[in-house]
């Protein structure tokens, strides 16, 4: 898969992509990502690429023709470009796998106040948000995607299955983790998960996932009740005792 980032911010971008699972990545060739500087396409003599909004108000909008000749010369016409922007659809699991599917997709990154709508419309561009509420750019947002994407493409993780079992992705937000030692000022890590018996593991933690859910995303496990799909009799009588109590 290949994925370009046209930015105003290109440096921000190296030690995020060169680093951990998405430098793996790119190093076994399942990803490879181009930046592209759109202060660079600027005919402007100070590389300028915004300008005061029409109408009024706060802020600097991006002009459409740094964009423009950006897009074009990295080939994003008729290719699938997203637009990181709060108003957009918002990034979930859905959309992450749909877009892991793909060989080749764009990100457009603007800044403060945004981008001229004629860059959106010309390039048919799909908004996508992170979340109710403003940054002051879109490049964190791009990376949250990127990583997001990064991590359902087959051989990126060592365990390919293990990325649908993890928080939110199973229905359920992941249990509490514990590492050694056992014991730490004080704080025991809970007897069942060292004791070999691999049953009452996993009854412990789809326990405590459905407890923390509950707590925690209420909207999330009404909808795990609503499809949660086949359990096993040990899940159900689980499930059971925790609805129970509520």
């Amino acid at each position: 898969m290949k994925i370009t980032v046209l930015t105003q911010f290109p440096d921000m971008f190296a030690p995020v992509l060169s680093e951990s699972i998405l430098g793996r990545a790119a190093e076994k060739g399942l990803l490879s990502f181009d930046t592209v500087n759109i202060r660079d396409y600027s005919l402007d003599k100070h590389r300028k690429t915004d300008d005061t909004p029409f109408g009024g108000g706060f802020g600097m909008v991006m002009t459409p023709q740094p964009a423009f000749d950006a897009l074009r010369a990295c080939g994003a016409e008729g290719k699938r470009v997203l637009y990181m922007s709060p108003r957009g659809r918002m990034l979930d699991k859905d959309l992450a796998l749909e877009l892991s599917k793909e060989e080749e997709f764009f990100i457009l990154c603007g800044h403060y106040e945004g981008v001229d709508q004629r860059i959106i419309d010309a390039f048919r561009m799909e908004e996508v948000s992170i979340g109710d509420y403003v940054l002051t750019g879109g490049e964190l947002p791009a990376m949250v995607l990127i990583d997001a994407v990064a991590r359902l493409i087959p051989g990126v993780l060592s365990d390919h299955e293990a990325c649908f079992e993890e928080s939110v992705y199973s229905g359920l937000l992941e249990h509490d983790q514990y590492t050694k030692p056992r014991v730490y000022e004080g704080m025991e890590v809970p007897e069942v998960l060292y004791n070999g018996n691999h049953r009452l593991i996993h009854g412990w933690e789809y326990e405590n996932s459905l407890r923390l859910t509950k707590k925690r995303r209420p909207d999330l496990f009404e909808k795990y009740l609503e499809d949660h799909g086949e359990l096993s009799k040990d899940e159900k009588k689980i499930l059971d005792t925790v609805l129970s109590e509520y």
